[in-house]
C-alpha cells in the first residue's frame, strides 16, 4: 500500500493489531500496552477499539493446559481489542509479548497486519456542521471547562 493525502487527511503506513480476549483481560492487557505506548492519534490517547462480546468455540487437544477433551467449548464474554502502532518492529515485538504475557490464554489470538490509517492535518473545522461538538446528538457531555471544538 502507498501513502498519500487529501486535503485534509494523511494516510500512513501503520500496524493493526488485534488480540481476542475475555472481558476480565481487557482492562489488564490495556494498561500494560498504554505503558509501553500510548497509543496517540491526533489530540487524543488510548485510542483503542472493544468489540461487543461474542463467544469464542475451541477444542482442548493433546497438551492443552486443560488437557484434551472431545467436545467443543463455548466461551462467552470474548471481544476483540484493536489498535494502531507505529510500523517499529521492536515496539511492535514489545507490545506483543506484553499481551502475550497479560493474556489468560495459553494461545493468545494475536493478529498483526500493515494498513493505511487516516491522521487528520488539524485544519479548522470548527464550523462543520457533522462534529460532534455542533450536534444535539453527541454521547458525551460537554463538560463546563470546554469549548466547541477543542
Amino acid at each position: 500500500m502507498q501513502e498519500f493525502e487529501t486535503r485534509s487527511v494523511r494516510m500512513e503506513t501503520m500496524q493493526l493489531l488485534r488480540v481476542q480476549a475475555p472481558c476480565e483481560d481487557v482492562e489488564r492487557i490495556m494498561r500494560g500496552v498504554v505503558a509501553i505506548t500510548p497509543l496517540v492519534i491526533g489530540h487524543y490517547d488510548s485510542n483503542a477499539f472493544q468489540s461487543s462480546a461474542g463467544t469464542e468455540r475451541y477444542r482442548p487437544l493433546d497438551g492443552a493446559a486443560a488437557g484434551a477433551e472431545p467436545g467443543v467449548r463455548l466461551r462467552p464474554g470474548v471481544v476483540e481489542l484493536s489498535f494502531e502502532l507505529p510500523c517499529d518492529r521492536l515496539l511492535v515485538e514489545q507490545v506483543v509479548e506484553t499481551i502475550f504475557q497479560l493474556h489468560s490464554y495459553q494461545e493468545p489470538v494475536i493478529r498483526l497486519e500493515t494498513i493505511l490509517a487516516s491522521r487528520s492535518k488539524n485544519l479548522d473545522d470548527s464550523a462543520n456542521p457533522n462534529r460532534w461538538w455542533n450536534t444535539t446528538g453527541d454521547w458525551m457531555q460537554r463538560r463546563p471547562d470546554r469549548t466547541a471544538g477543542t
